[in-house]
């Protein structure tokens, strides 16, 4: 029988796709190239989170940080630039899932405080995400001795660190004792 999921039964071993990298450099572009289609996915997603949140100041949040978003997607093209490689976009798998969750939340709770604190879960996911891609692209960067890049990606893991602790603050400060209290 033929093994179709890339794996020796005998021992799990992974057999690396053709493309595979073969030196940490590659495995740095591919996961820029990543989280690179995540953040502009994330400009594409933002506003429709922003416009079902029912809370003025989560909705502002939400808005607050598409900008910054946009500011994260240009930081990455000057990433790229400083390691002389083209900008683009490779399927982030994990954002896609994250976004997707964030759309099932939506469609699952009804407009208000229940809703806003499923809007915070998932943006708190995707921030969680983010917050350990960045590291370890600026981990990498560092290794790499791409200083200059790896200023650009500490700027960027900082913003999605604040962007966090705001989520939880309008969390804890009203958004999930709203939602205790709708019933």
């Amino acid at each position: 029988m033929k093994n179709t999921n890339n794996t020796d039964s005998s021992n799990k071993f992974v057999a690396p796709a053709p493309d595979a990298a073969t030196d940490l450099r590659t495995f740095f572009i591919d996961s820029l190239k990543d989280i690179y289609w995540a953040e502009n996915a994330l400009v594409k997603a933002l506003p429709k989170m922003a416009e079902n949140a029912g809370s003025t100041q989560l909705a502002t949040a939400i808005r607050d940080h598409h900008t910054i978003t946009q500011n994260q997607v240009a930081r990455l093209e000057q990433v790229f630039g400083l390691l002389g490689e083209k900008a683009e976009a490779k399927k982030c798998e994990a954002m896609a899932g994250l976004l997707k969750e964030g759309d099932s939340i939506l469609e699952e709770t009804q407009p208000g405080p229940v809703r806003d604190a499923g809007i915070i879960a998932a943006s708190q996911k995707i921030e969680h995400y983010e917050i350990a891609t960045y590291g370890t692209l600026c981990a990498f960067a560092k290794t790499l001795g791409e200083n200059d890049a790896a200023k650009l990606l500490m700027q960027t893991l900082a913003e999605e660190k604040e962007a966090d602790m705001m989520l939880t603050d309008a969390a804890y400060n009203s958004i999930n004792f709203d939602a205790t209290d709708e019933a």
